[in-house]
């Protein structure tokens, strides 16, 4: 699913559009009991329960896709009968109308949910009667497909901070009581995924709040689905590469230069892709990473090292190219210094000694003025 399908369906979730036919949910709590369930005809909710319900379906489809959200696709092992494939579309057939299925999938996802804490499973039912689209990108009258899906939220539920509050009763100031709150989803899925503006039944959108660390225990047990890397992850993963392979040879000017090698890729790659088309991500596999460090003057005896780090850190996992860059700034740190600079000006920037003292230079055109606590001023 691309930024524009996953969009199409959010738009979707709001009182006027909203299509959702049930809604089914299990209250787990710290020992991975089961506190009480939940079925209700979705539509029939009062009103502020239902935008309340609604914001929360809404916050699987948000942040960045290839980031928060992940395209999976299912190993043929589970398409066979008796796999987590074959049991979603049981599930979603259903209409979450099948306590059995129901039970079996909280199960699953107690089995493989690892919070310290209390939280609510909530699981959705939607059918989505798809418009066909001009070659323009207006909507027609007339569809072709109804798209049934399934969206998934798991919430954590926290007690709510202690305080002072009016209590009616006595008519006085004092301690409000705590209740349990159900915050924003944690992770939660989409099946089957909408590529291309249809069903996809080999595929699952899955939403994670944290990128850095994603739940690889609902990926695998619950979707049956291979772990793939967040961008995050692939920024990271990229970073600890080069710092363990260069070594002495990782200067300001060496990472700088491997920055703007990948910059150009991407420029090429976006190039020579059609202007109605949406360019596939550029992989950056390990013979693209052994040619950019040649072309950026790193040793033989550093390239190798990092090839052996990338077969080590990466495996059969891949890397894209607009996941270990930032297209719109280049960042520079220090103890006590964080410098964002423009990618175009960030090549004028230079190491240099000055009176003994190791600097970055970051040259001034003339007529550019400096912001000191958001005061315009000449240096």
């Amino acid at each position: 699913m691309n930024k524009k399908e996953i969009l199409e369906i959010k738009r979707r979730l709001k009182k006027e559009g909203c299509t959702f036919t049930r809604m089914c949910g299990c209250y787990v709590d710290g020992e991975h009991n089961r506190v009480t369930r939940l079925g209700k005809t979705f539509l029939n909710l009062d009103e502020e329960e239902f935008f309340k319900y609604l914001e929360l379906a809404k916050k699987v489809l948000s942040g960045t896709a290839g980031n928060n959200l992940l395209e999976l696709e299912f190993p043929l092992t589970e398409e066979a009968q008796g796999g987590k494939q074959q049991f979603l579309l049981g599930l979603r057939e259903s209409k979450l109308k099948n306590e059995e299925l129901l039970e079996r999938f909280y199960d699953l996802i107690i089995e493989n949910y690892y919070y310290a804490g209390n939280y609510l499973i909530l699981i959705f039912h939607d059918a989505y009667d798809v418009p066909l689209k001009t070659k323009d990108h207006r909507n027609l009258d007339e569809s072709e497909e109804i798209y049934e899906y399934l969206l998934c939220a798991i919430c954590p539920v926290t007690l709510s901070k202690p305080g002072l509050g009016y209590l009616e009763e006595s008519n006085e100031i004092g301690l409000r009581l705590r209740d349990w709150v159900v915050g924003v989803p944690d992770a939660g899925f989409i099946f089957p995924a909408f590529t291309e503006r249809s069903t996809d039944i080999h595929a699952a959108l899955f939403y994670t709040k944290n990128a850095k660390e994603p739940p690889v225990e609902l990926i695998e047990g619950v979707l049956g689905c291979d772990k793939k890397m967040t961008a995050t992850e692939q920024k990271e993963i990229f970073r600890s590469i080069l710092e363990d392979a260069l070594g002495e040879e990782s200067s300001y000017e060496t990472i700088k230069e491997i920055h703007d090698k990948i910059q150009e890729k991407i420029t090429i790659h976006t190039d020579t892709t059609g202007k109605n088309e949406e360019p596939e991500p550029l992989e950056l596999s390990k013979e693209t990473i052994k040619e950019i460090l040649n072309d950026s003057g790193i040793s033989e005896e550093k390239i190798t090292q990092a090839e052996h780090e990338y077969e080590k850190k990466v495996g059969e996992a891949k890397l894209y190219a607009e996941n270990v860059v930032d297209q719109r700034r280049f960042e520079v740190k220090t103890y006590d210094v964080v410098l964002h600079v423009k990618p175009e000006k960030a090549a004028q920037i230079k190491s240099q000694i000055i009176d003994g003292q190791k600097c970055l230079v970051i040259p001034m055109d003339s007529n550019e003025n400096i912001n000191v606590n958001g005061i315009h001023t000449t240096v």
